[in-house]
Formats: C-alpha cells, structure tokens, sequence
C-alpha cells in the first residue's frame, strides 16, 4: 500500500511538470484595461533596459490565487493574481517582472521535450506504467524511482542555474532602469517567510537545498543584496501616485476574484477610502446586489466625475443590471476619455448592440472596428462586431468576424468553416477576403491536426 500511494505521488509530480509545461493555457487570464495600463507603466523601463522591445513584451495577469509568475517561451510574463494580492507596492512587481524577464532574455526554456530531463521523465513515466500494468507494481516503481532520480536531479540542477541567472539579471535591468531594487528583496523576503511558514528553510537539516527548484530564499536575498542596495536608485520608492495607481488595481483584484465576504471583511463598510469602495462594489455586483454595487460606485463617481476607470465600472454595472441604455453614457466618455482604449471600446459596442436600437448598429460597427483593429485578441469585441454585422444582413462579414472569434478561441473547426464562407462571399483579393484566407490556411492545418490527435486516441 505504501509503494502503490508513492507510485501514485511519482505519477502526479510528473502529471504536474508536463503541466507546467503549458500552465497559462489552464488557466483564465484576467483582463483589464487599468490594470493592464499599470503592468505596461511599470514594466516598460525594465523592459527597455534588458534590450527589449516594448511593443513586442506583455504583461499578462492571470487568475490564480498563488503567489507566483513565470514566462512559457516567448516574451510574455504570466503574473499570478495571488503575486498582486501579496505585494504591497507596484515596486515589488517591478522586481517579480524584472526577475522573469531575465528568463525571456536567457531564453530559458519550462519543459524540455527533446533529449533533455523532459525526455527521462517521460520515458520513465511510461515505462514504469507498463510494469504496473503487467502486474508488477514493485518492478514499475523501480523503473520510476531510478529514472526519476536522473530526471528529477538534472531538472533541478538546471531550474536552479537558471533561477541563479534570471535573479542576476533582473538585478542589472532595475540598475539601468534605475528602479529600486528594494521591492525584488522585499518580495524575495515574502517568498522566505513561506518557506518557513511550510517548514521549508535552509537551516533545517531535513531540507536539502540541491532538492528545490529555485535557490532557496535566504540564499538569494543574501547574494542579491550587495548590488541592489549599492545602486544609486536603491533609496528610491513608489511615487505617491504610483502607490495610489497600485493600491487602486489591487482592490478591484480582490473585489473581482475573492469571495465578497472575504472582501467585505477586508474592505469593511466602515472604511470609506476610493480603494474600498472599488473593492465592495466589484464584490457586491459578483455577489449579486446591484444597488449596493450602484451605490458604492455612486461614491466613487461623487469623489472623480471624469475617472475613466470608475465610469467603466458604472457602466458596467448598469449594463448587466439590465440598463444598456442607461450605461451609454458614462460608457461613451469613458471610451472618449481613454481615446478608445480597446477593452473599455467594446463594452461600450456591447452596450449599443444591447439596446437593440438599428439607431445605434453604426456608432457600434465604428467602435467596435477601433477595438479590434488596436487588439486583435479579444474575442468578446470579435463576437460583437459580429452581430452588428448579422444585424445589417452582411452574412461574409458575419462569417469573417465568427472565425476570428473561433480562431482565437481554439476552435478550428468553426474558424475553418466560417473563414470558407466569408472568402465566398467577399470580393476576392480584398483585405478581408485576403484575412479569411489566413485564418483559413491556418485553420485547416490545425483542424488536421485535432483530427489526427484524436484517431490516435
């Protein structure tokens, strides 16, 4: 029994490194245009210092409790919600963002597929399966044990140079940003207090350090220490704004993602700051009160009339209460007032093609064309330009924005059929025609693909 529950642990631990391999693909990513905002503000210097090209790197939230970030290839850093939750200034994530950028430049790969520790893991996986199988769960738990102990000590042997040297950079991009190195230590501290909340410290005799991914927390914040406080920037913090900006995206966080007695224990209605009120009415429209959520942003409204930000969410609120309508117009200017931010741009479209009004279908059609032609990957503008589109009775330009929309969703059967239907009635050789064809041409090889992973299945 006891060999079977650690077979059974060897067979997760692995199921969770090939799921690390792909981790935001499982995950929902969180977006919003202020917080989206801030992540570009704060990140672009960093960025600029690495040698990077701020238009080509994102910042990208993602909802997940723990406190964590990572890259998965590419120049994309994956921020957990739980990593904004625990930080205590935009500071903190300049260092988390600073640390994981050190990776996209090391071009430090997650999960190596040919020859590497990737390889041993899964061979072993499947070998030791097999014996399993064959009635002989002693001899497949040797296999497994044997190869995991080469797979296992290779991989964190090589996750921890590459901790080792994405830390090391960090360090020189804050420098040459001159940002403040003191929130990567702070943050570094938060990982070490952790540790030793879950009885993992490096003083500890039972830890063996060379058994953990990263360098252990004491450890990094000892060597890092040197060159951050001996910068010139080291004595520098948050701007009063910055703090403000932060303390801002932090609590429509928690009012969106935790439970609303969580954040009404947290923000209670005793306190009446801007970041309150943020907080309790995000939890009180998830948790279903809209007139409580209405009020709270009433307040909010009261304290800045022309905040974008707080005229989205009043918007917002009004079109989901069942008032299209009614949020025209806070949506409008807070469109108008972010110059068409895209996000902001198509609830606005949302909330003209809701009325139902054909009075409304041009302004939506022009708003929603912005939103899409500055961000292409939101498939909720794509859904709605869609419907203006139905609702003028243009079918290939209905058929072109439901395969962007699938195209982006994952779902090539419909972005092949659809792609097909708008080429046929476009005008051939036109920009939207020549856009089918694309999502077409990659469509049919991805759908050919799915079709071939599944017949082997």
């Amino acid at each position: 029994m006891v060999r079977m529950k650690q077979l059974a642990a060897l067979i997760a631990m692995l199921c969770l490194c090939c799921f690390a391999a792909q981790p935001a693909a499982a995950q929902s990513i969180l977006r919003d245009a202020e917080t989206e905002a801030l992540l570009a503000d704060i990140s672009k210097p960093i960025i600029v210092a690495a040698g990077l090209d701020p238009a080509s790197v994102r910042v990208v939230m993602i909802q997940d409790p723990s406190i964590n970030a990572f890259v998965a290839g590419g120049q994309i850093v994956y921020i957990h919600s739980g990593l904004i939750d625990a930080a205590d200034d935009a500071n903190e994530v300049q260092g988390v963002i600073a640390h994981e950028l050190g990776h996209v430049v090391g071009g430090h790969a997650v999960f190596q597929r040919d020859g590497g520790y990737g390889g041993v893991s899964i061979l072993s996986l499947l070998l030791g399966a097999a014996a399993v199988a064959a009635g002989s769960p002693d001899a497949g738990m040797g296999i497994l044990m044997a190869g995991q102990r080469a797979a296992i000590g290779k991989y964190l042997a090589f996750s921890r140079g590459q901790e080792a040297s994405a830390d090391a950079a960090g360090v020189r991009f804050l420098n040459k940003a001159g940002i403040s190195g003191r929130g990567m230590l702070e943050f570094f501290k938060k990982l070490e207090n952790l540790q030793y909340r879950y009885g993992v410290y490096s003083s500890d005799p039972d830890v063996d350090p060379f058994a953990q991914t990263h360098p252990m927390s004491a450890d990094r914040i000892a060597t890092l220490t040197q060159d951050l406080t001996a910068a010139p920037a080291w004595s520098k913090r948050d701007t009063p704004e910055m703090l403000d900006r932060f303390k801002r995206i932090q609590a429509k966080l928690r009012g969106y993602v935790n439970e609303p007695k969580d954040t009404l224990r947290t923000y209670p209605p005793r306190d009446q700051s801007v970041y309150a009120h943020y907080a309790r009415a995000y939890a009180y429209h998830k948790g279903g009160f809209p007139e409580q959520a209405a009020a709270e942003t009433d307040a909010l409204i009261k304290a800045k009339p022309d905040d974008p930000y707080f005229l989205e969410l009043q918007g917002q609120i009004m079109l989901e209460a069942g008032d299209p309508k009614g949020a025209l117009v806070p949506l409008r200017k807070a469109t108008e007032e972010t110059h068409y931010q895209p996000l902001i741009a198509t609830t606005f479209g949302h909330a003209l093609v809701a009325t139902e009004d054909p009075a409304n279908l041009a302004e939506a059609e022009k708003v929603l064309k912005q939103a899409v032609a500055r961000d292409n990957e939101n498939p909720f503008a794509w859904f709605n330009l869609g419907t203006v589109y139905e609702r003028k009775g243009d079918e290939p330009r209905t058929a072109l924005a439901t395969a962007e929309r699938a195209n982006l969703m994952g779902d090539a059967g419909t972005a092949l059929m659809s792609s097909r239907a708008a080429m046929a009635g476009l005008p051939t050789g036109s920009p939207d025609w020549i856009r089918a064809q694309d999502i077409m041409m990659v469509s049919q090889t991805a759908y050919e693909e799915q079709k071939k992973k599944g017949g082997r299945r």
